[in-house]
């Protein structure tokens, strides 16, 4: 062990690509901010991305809009559920996709985890059983993808509606099929720490017409809905832009302009991401004290982030740990911390959500570590960061 310390940033991502900020100033310098404020009928930025992100996808309509938890929010305010109707999604996700469920005036039943941090499917099974025709928010926490034929086979069974959680899944696929586009509808984010960045933003995208006509409405189309290419035909609209209300939840042309020259870089990233990555869980796999989930074969992830667990460690051994991780650089997330801290919180805290009892995703919860992986990072960082994530454990680690 030695008392080497990392020096870098945990939050900085890279500068924005060239191509990016040269079209964002241009968008400043028309001053056509607003997506439907063109001249001539010419395209807008966040016409031309919404048309480019549906082709990257695979799918036949994309959305731009204010955010990730906009787009899930939007996604099933366009369901038309009744008050209380029940949403299963997973016990271990982020705040935003609970709160996405509170906010629209639904009941949120949460799905326990495995220990590859995927929603367990015969909890699903359990559950859904007694919610037939309940929609299925199927969170892709950190990148982990679900063994999505067991998922569509509960889907099928139970008449269940699935809606993807993409915020950390921009960019992979299962068995060749990208992530988002397995049910009616996939949701995504451009928040500064996703795969592509406009500091805030997002997507939703759909094969279903109507669907994404009461979506388009509800971002905030007024009757411009005309204006949106990757959307359904006007005929769509007849009686939907007359039911559906104006939430204000769009994408402008500013972070459009950003996002379209990201987008052609994703994929690249994604192999730069998992570089990382693999450096990191290289080291990490050296530990008798450390687990990493494992991941299905069948999916291509994307590595922006690490998870690991300390099985059976108490909650002062694991505040130890951090803080012994933090004095050498490293910072790390604890899901199980008992106060939810930045970005991390479990289900514990949502108490906007009734109470439920997950004793299964608590206790891989208690021994649960984070960690972000930004591009501005090099193999040699990931090395050194996994090392010394090693000799932390190994201090506290009685054996």
């Amino acid at each position: 062990m030695t008392d080497t310390r990392f020096s870098g940033v945990f939050t900085q991502q890279e500068a924005l690509p060239a191509d990016a900020i040269a079209a964002a100033v241009d968008v400043m310098q028309s001053g056509r901010l607003h997506r439907y404020n063109s001249l001539n009928g010419e395209a807008t930025e966040t016409e031309l991305l919404e048309t480019e992100f549906a082709a990257y996808q695979g799918c036949r309509f994309a959305l731009a809009c204010g955010s990730g938890g906009a787009a899930m929010q939007i996604a099933l305010r366009a369901l038309q559920r009744k008050p209380g109707s029940v949403v299963l999604t997973n016990a271990f996700t982020l705040a935003p996709v609970p709160g996405a469920i509170a906010a629209c005036g639904l009941t949120a039943v949460l799905v326990e985890t495995t220990p590859e941090l995927v929603l367990d499917v015969d909890d699903l099974a359990r559950k859904a059983a007694f919610t037939p025709g309940a929609v299925l928010l199927l969170s892709h926490m950190r990148g982990h993808l679900s063994d999505m034929d067991a998922i569509l086979e509960v889907v099928a069974r139970h008449n269940l509606i699935l809606i993807e959680d993409c915020a950390h899944t921009m960019g992979a696929s299962w068995k060749g099929r990208m992530s988002g586009t397995h049910g009616l509808a996939g949701c995504f984010s451009t928040q500064t720490y996703k795969h592509i960045n406009s500091g805030e933003g997002g997507f939703l995208t759909s094969d279903d017409p109507e669907f994404m006509a009461r979506a388009v409405m509800l971002s905030g189309s007024y009757m411009l809905f005309d204006r949106h290419r990757a959307a359904p035909d006007a005929e769509v609209f007849a009686d939907i832009k007359l039911e559906t209300p104006n939430t204000s939840s769009r994408m402008d042309n500013l972070r459009a302009a950003i996002l379209r020259p990201q987008l052609r870089h994703l994929d690249e990233n994604v192999d730069r991401w998992n570089a990382l990555y693999e450096a990191v869980a290289d080291e990490l796999s050296r530990s008798n004290s450390i687990r990493l989930p494992q991941r299905d074969g069948w999916g291509k992830f994307v590595g922006s982030s690490i998870q690991f667990f300390l099985d059976g460690i108490d909650q002062d051994a694991a505040s130890a740990f951090v803080a012994r991780c933090g004095a050498r650089g490293v910072e790390l997330k604890w899901f199980g911390a008992s106060d939810p801290k930045g970005y991390t919180s479990n289900h514990s805290s949502w108490r906007y959500l009734e109470a439920q009892n997950l004793p299964q995703t608590d206790a891989l919860m208690a021994g649960l570590f984070d960690m972000r992986l930004p591009l501005t990072f090099s193999i040699e960082d990931c090395r050194l960061i996994g090392s010394i994530i090693r000799d932390c454990a190994a201090l506290g680690d009685p054996s």
